[in-house]
């Protein structure tokens, strides 16, 4: 009798466990780190964009090789690489390998020059107008450079290791198959750390369910906001929210409480407050919660602004 008590009280224990404490969370970290045109990445997949022909410098660990398909590799030092990208707007991947093929993959996006927008125009993409000032000098609130090109068929390219292209694209109808975005990867290596922590801490998913990632200038204003230097028109700006359990478009219970409620949008708040303070944060920047309306369920925003800021909580 005992023997059977034991068995089933173990099965109602394993039946009341969520799935997501079953598995594990892969944070996608690669055996080394690289630094590509200033930006530091341990993880196996990274996304970069630059601009036609652009001279790329690359800093590399002691017996870390590269493997390029396209544009033009030289090695000037031990540690140091330079990637001239191609003239063609596109994906041109690069493959980092120090025992074996890939091991580190940097996705690399040649834009389309800001050059190539005509009265707010980009190949039939409304893309609007930016401000010619960057707010307080920022380097961060420049004019961006230029925008990647999303199509079907690399929309499923991954920019981190959980994250894909498609999910920063704009909300706004294209006349065709392209729309184009301003790509930033210091928000996918934050996004990348809070997914980690989340998932340290029980809340179990493979990726954010992203509400808003880029948003053109054009766009901003149509949808009635106002604010000339949302972090969103410069693509370093995400609303998200864990919607795993069940997977329905709204932000998970996240507290257990039985509603969902501008409560679980602070729990996920407090996690990323933090993490902000933790020693290897990846940079200062905005962080918001906000409660649900007719339109949208509870979320939080984290930004890349180059400076702390936070609203909302």
């Amino acid at each position: 009798m005992n023997v059977f008590i034991n068995i089933f009280l173990l099965g109602a224990t394993l039946c009341c466990q969520p799935l997501f404490a079953q598995q594990r969370f892969d944070a996608g970290k690669a055996p080394f780190s690289v630094e590509i045109a200033g930006v530091n990445s341990s993880y196996h997949t990274l996304a970069i964009a630059v601009l036609p022909a652009e001279k790329v410098p690359i800093k590399v660990p002691k017996g870390v090789d590269i493997h390029a398909d396209a544009g033009e590799l030289a090695r000037s030092a031990p540690d140091q690489w330079f990637w001239q990208a191609p003239n063609v707007p596109g994906l041109y991947p690069l493959d980092f390998r120090q025992n074996s093929p890939g091991e580190m993959k940097i996705n690399v996006f040649v834009m389309h020059p800001a050059s190539s927008v005509k009265d707010g125009y980009l190949r039939g993409y409304r893309i609007g107008e930016y401000p010619k000032t960057p707010m307080r000098g920022l380097k961060a609130y420049l004019p961006p450079a230029g925008f990647v090109e999303v199509t079907p068929e690399n929309a499923q390219t991954r920019v981190s290791p959980h994250f894909t292209l498609g999910q920063f694209v704009c909300k706004q109808k294209a006349p065709g198959k392209s729309k184009y975005l301003v790509l930033r990867p210091e928000l996918f290596i934050k996004l990348e750390r809070i997914l980690q922590e989340t998932n340290a801490r029980g809340y179990r998913s493979d990726s954010f369910h992203i509400m808003s990632g880029y948003r053109t200038p054009y766009y901003n204003r149509a949808i009635g906001n106002k604010t000339l230097y949302s972090r969103h028109l410069y693509g370093g700006a995400a609303d998200f929210y864990i919607d795993e359990s069940p997977k329905d478009g709204v932000i998970d219970d996240l507290n257990g409480d039985g509603k969902i409620s501008k409560k679980d949008a602070a729990l996920l708040y407090n996690i990323v407050e933090a993490l902000s303070r933790v020693e290897g944060w990846p940079g200062a920047g905005g962080l918001g919660e906000y409660g649900g309306n007719a339109n949208h369920g509870p979320f939080v925003h984290v930004d890349s602004r180059g400076y702390r800021a936070r609203w909302g909580h």
